[in-house]
């Protein structure tokens, strides 16, 4: 870029935005291409420009608003959409609900060439439609292209972010306990999964009510099952008492259980399973009375049809204790963080 004092720069091109700031405004006074007029001279010194840039070819060398092109060009994936550049920067806004995962560890990398900055939300984060997921600049106005060419390469054959959408489901819901069964009672389970199910395409294909009895859990389940479940939601008994029998069933069903028990609170005692293709939740009772627990938290991936591992839950415990806030704004909060 070429330097030149304001008074001497009329008829002479911006090769940047001019942020200015005043009467609650903030934002680009002047746009990239505009041609400097007489006029503007006391409007630029009012804004503490004494001097402009204009563009000069230099080799090797990239504007602003050409790198955030070519950086967001480094992640196409459908669900998003992204802005043109402003003051150097391109956000990507999300077009479609879902979860947004982001490679970490790729990032750090890209973030660590120089001046390139990417800013995303966390990995693992619900979003809804018009959500911004990301921003992307250089710090500077213009960068060596070989920063550019470096983040390009590492993300060659590695996806850095994308928005994965959920999937249509159809549950099926087994609530067990004797009390419940005998109606000494009254269940609560039902209107809350029905009411956070809600927030996700699905379909409770059925409710069965069962007593403390192996056999009949297990047939519940398998009925949910032919009746074409891809998710099945165990609630009751699953502590670790002798006589909570959930877990057991679940096990004789042939279920792969990739955890009981998980580093976050509330939700400690959660059960995450799969049988064949079907997704298994064992929820335990503080589901009922907390406004937010583990089962909120794992809900995304789940109609994502992602699988879990049990590494990935393991992280949990990092941001797994729920501050209790008075007013609950998950996900906007450090819990449940993976």
């Amino acid at each position: 870029m070429k330097k030149v004092r304001v008074e001497d720069a009329v008829g002479m091109q911006l090769c940047h935005d001019i942020t200015a700031m005043f009467d609650g405004f903030k934002g680009a006074a002047f746009k990239r291409g505009h041609v400097i007029r007489e006029e503007d001279i006391p409007k630029l010194l009012d804004y503490g420009k004494q001097h402009i840039f204009v563009w000069e070819d230099t080799a090797g060398e990239i504007h602003e608003e050409d790198a955030a092109r070519r950086l967001a060009a480094m992640v196409p994936a459908a669900g998003w959409q992204c802005s043109e550049p402003n003051e150097g920067k391109i956000v990507f806004t999300a077009q479609e609900r879902g979860m947004f995962r982001v490679n970490t560890a790729l990032l750090r990398k890209i973030n660590s060439i120089g001046d390139i900055t990417i800013t995303t939300l966390p990995d693992h984060y619900p979003v809804e439609i018009g959500a911004r997921l990301a921003s992307m600049r250089i710090v500077p106005i213009v960068t060596k292209e070989i920063q550019i060419i470096e983040a390009e390469e590492l993300c060659k054959n590695t996806q850095l972010m994308e928005l994965r959408p959920y999937k249509s489901r159809k549950v099926g819901i087994i609530i067990t306990g004797s009390e419940v069964y005998h109606g000494r009672i009254k269940d609560k389970f039902e209107m809350v999964l029905r009411r956070k199910l809600k927030a996700f395409p699905s379909e409770i294909c059925g409710v069965s009510i069962c007593d403390d009895d192996l056999n009949m859990i297990v047939s519940a389940a398998r009925e949910h099952i032919a009746a074409g479940a891809d998710i099945l939601i165990f609630t009751g008994g699953m502590s670790v008492d002798p006589d909570d029998l959930t877990p057991t069933a679940i096990r004789q069903l042939g279920a792969e259980i990739i955890t009981h028990g998980l580093p976050s609170q509330p939700g400690n005692m959660t059960l995450v399973g799969y049988l064949g293709g079907i997704a298994i939740l064992g929820v335990p009772g503080a589901a009922i009375s907390m406004p937010t627990t583990t089962f909120d938290v794992l809900l995304p991936q789940i109609f994502t049809g992602d699988k879990f591992t049990k590494a990935e839950l393991v992280n949990l415990g990092s941001g797994g204790l729920c501050q209790l806030c008075k007013s609950c704004h998950w996900p906007n909060c450090s819990f449940g963080r993976y």
